[in-house]
């Protein structure tokens, strides 16, 4: 008698086969609750006339949400997408939303867009994917993502094809996204918190919504959803090679001790001075003030500062730190003073106005150690913005150093003028590259 007559393999085989259907039906169930265009809001068949006041506020909301940093490749055309953005997935290439009807957003109603927003959802009631930050997106406004639209329609239409994405399977299909949203995603909508001023709730609205800041600054899981829906403590960007710091932990990014305006002068500038060497914002961060933050208007900036500095503190968990030998730290002493005395000094204190201090730079001193090597890798720039329009920066020391060398110099420095941050390996720098 063979193996797969036994009566306990075959019911086995049975049981297995019936465990997959169930979860095959299990799937399409969720697929169709998730699909089920008839319970989303109808969608109107033509665009709706718009002002120009409403024209100038989206304009002003699209720098708000900052969609030309994602919608706008390199080289390209404002806003015809056709940008990678990699995850974990495979890359995932932003949409064109210009007004052309064929591949843009020309045969779009404001409805329609609103769904996008609000829901997550194409014109024809297709799951996105939520690289489009949809799970902050929903708490936009039917008033402001109206006002978005009409900007995203002023603009001249692009016919520039949209990119398929490189996810690989099963991230590619629309019942991975299903399950995806069964498990991290409701549409909702931004609730006012009464016993809160009217500051902190636009700085809520903003910080939650169009800004997106979840999006970075949120930890997620090994499927991309949020682990710890509500707050900002911090993560590694997978696939972009840096880390978000916690914006509630004081040795991380929290604001929370600083004056109100250091935090404004941070979104505005790129920098705030005094305290030795400064502080300014490199990595993503300089992308965002770039092309967002800095052309906000005071008042909003401060609402977001109010928010920002309300959060409360959560501090990251001490670990003990391993400690450099004092080979590596010699070494990295000799690297150091060829490559970076100059500018940050020779007790770490950098420059006044031009160079950030490293004793005390808690992005130095971080328990992760991504950033300063990342910076030491790809080099420290500081964004262009009005109020710092020729920033200082750090060269590229990529292909000058070798992964011995990186992670020596980043020990040096994250344990050198009283910092007590852990040493870094020969390893831990080449996962970085």
């Amino acid at each position: 008698m063979s193996v797969s007559s036994s009566p306990v393999v075959r019911r086995l085989l049975w049981v297995a086969l019936a465990a997959a259907l169930v979860l095959c039906l299990a799937v399409v169930a969720l697929l169709a609750r998730q699909l089920n265009v008839a319970a989303l809001p109808p969608v109107a068949s033509t665009p709706a006339a718009a002002s120009a006041e409403q024209v100038q506020r989206g304009a002003y909301l699209a720098r708000a949400g900052n969609c030309a940093a994602c919608h706008t490749a390199r080289g390209g055309e404002p806003y015809a997408g056709g940008h990678a953005i990699q995850t974990p997935f495979g890359p995932v290439f932003a949409g064109n939303l210009t007004p052309d009807p064929e591949h843009g957003l020309g045969r779009w109603s404001a409805d329609a867009f609103w769904r996008a927003m609000h829901h997550g959802q194409s014109r024809d009631g297709r799951l996105l994917n939520p690289v489009f930050p949809y799970e902050s997106f929903t708490r936009v406004s039917r008033e402001d993502s109206d006002a978005l639209y009409a900007f995203l329609h002023s603009l001249p239409p692009v016919a520039q094809p949209n990119r398929p994405h490189g996810l690989r399977f099963p991230y590619n299909t629309q019942a991975a996204l299903a399950v995806w949203r069964e498990l991290y995603f409701e549409p909702a909508s931004f609730q006012p918190e009464p016993a809160r001023s009217a500051e902190w709730n636009q700085g809520a609205y903003l910080v939650r919504g169009l800004g997106h800041c979840a999006a970075c600054h949120a930890p997620r899981d090994a499927l991309g959803g949020l682990q710890q829906a509500g707050t900002l403590s911090g993560g590694l960007m997978a696939a972009q090679g840096w880390y978000a710091p916690s914006l509630h932990a004081r040795s991380e990014a929290g604001v929370a001790h600083w004056s109100a305006q250091q935090v404004v002068d941070l979104l505005k500038t790129g920098v705030v001075h005094g305290g030795g060497g400064g502080v300014s914002v490199m990595g993503p961060m300089a992308e965002v003030v770039f092309q967002s933050t800095q052309y906000l208007n005071d008042a909003d900036l401060r609402a977001m500062t109010a928010y920002l500095q309300a959060l409360p503190p959560i501090e990251v968990a001490a670990t003990p730190e391993p400690r450099a030998t004092a080979a590596q730290l010699a070494l990295g002493d000799q690297v150091y003073q060829q490559h970076c005395v100059d500018c940050h000094g020779a007790s770490g204190q950098g420059a006044p106005t031009a160079y950030p201090a490293l004793a005390g730079n808690r992005a130095v001193t971080l328990a992760s150690h991504v950033n300063p090597v990342q910076a030491i890798l790809s080099g420290g720039f500081a964004p262009a913005t009005a109020g710092n329009p020729q920033p200082y920066g750090m060269p590229p020391y990529r292909t000058l150093l070798t992964d011995t060398e990186v992670a020596a110099v980043a020990s040096f420095i994250r344990q050198s003028w009283g910092n007590q941050a852990g040493a870094v390996t020969a390893l831990d720098v080449q996962r970085v590259r």
